[in-house]
Order: structure tokens, then C-alpha cells, then sequence
């Protein structure tokens, strides 16, 4: 059976989960693209994550967070925003090398 056909819509072998990025760096605040930079690794190899305004003040509740807090507003959401950046990398539709971006879109509305 060849590899792709044996992964289930999940993101998992047969039942072996894929093993989820680990915690990188914190990058910072680009105020061009209104995104905050992060990294996570895959073994050694360190992938750039950013998570737009928009996005991290969905995933807060809240919107029209000032710049020059985003950095509290990300280490407070750290390990939601790293979980979804994991996620969308072991979805397996990221292209080698590319920067892994949340938008609004990913993140699960509130009931």
C-alpha cells in the first residue's frame, strides 16, 4: 500500500499519530504584514510561522489589540497558536520550505 493511501483523513498512520512540531523561537511583530513571527522545528529543520492580527485576536476573543502588545497576546496564546501551526503542517498540504501562516479561517469559531 503506498504511504499516501494509508493516511487517514485525521493526519495518522494507521493509527500512529504523526508526530506534532515542537516549540521554536519567538520571532516578533511585522507590522508590514500585521502578523507575528514564530518558529517551530521538525527535528532540526526550523519552519517560520506567523499568525496574523486578525487570527490572534479571534483566538483571544477580543479584537483591535494594539502592535506593541502582541508579543504578551501571543505568549498568553502560545500553545493554541503552536497547536494549530502543527496541525496545519501535519494536514500535509504545506509546500518544503514554506512559511506556515494562520489566518481567521483557521481558527475554530465559538458556539
Amino acid at each position: 500500500m503506498r504511504l499516501d493511501a494509508a493516511l487517514s483523513r485525521e493526519g495518522s498512520l494507521k493509527g500512529t499519530l504523526l508526530m506534532p512540531l515542537a516549540r521554536g523561537r519567538i520571532g516578533g511583530y511585522d507590522s508590514e504584514r500585521m502578523a507575528f513571527g514564530f518558529t517551530m522545528l521538525n527535528g532540526d529543520q526550523e519552519i517560520e510561522c506567523q499568525i496574523s492580527d486578525a487570527a490572534m485576536d479571534e483566538l483571544a476573543g477580543t479584537r483591535g489589540t494594539p502592535s506593541m502588545a502582541r508579543q504578551a497576546q501571543f505568549v498568553a496564546l502560545r500553545d493554541a497558536v503552536e497547536k494549530i501551526a502543527s496541525d496545519l503542517h501535519d494536514g500535509g498540504s504545506m509546500v518544503k520550505g514554506a512559511t506556515i501562516r494562520i489566518f481567521t479561517k483557521h481558527i475554530a469559531k465559538r458556539g
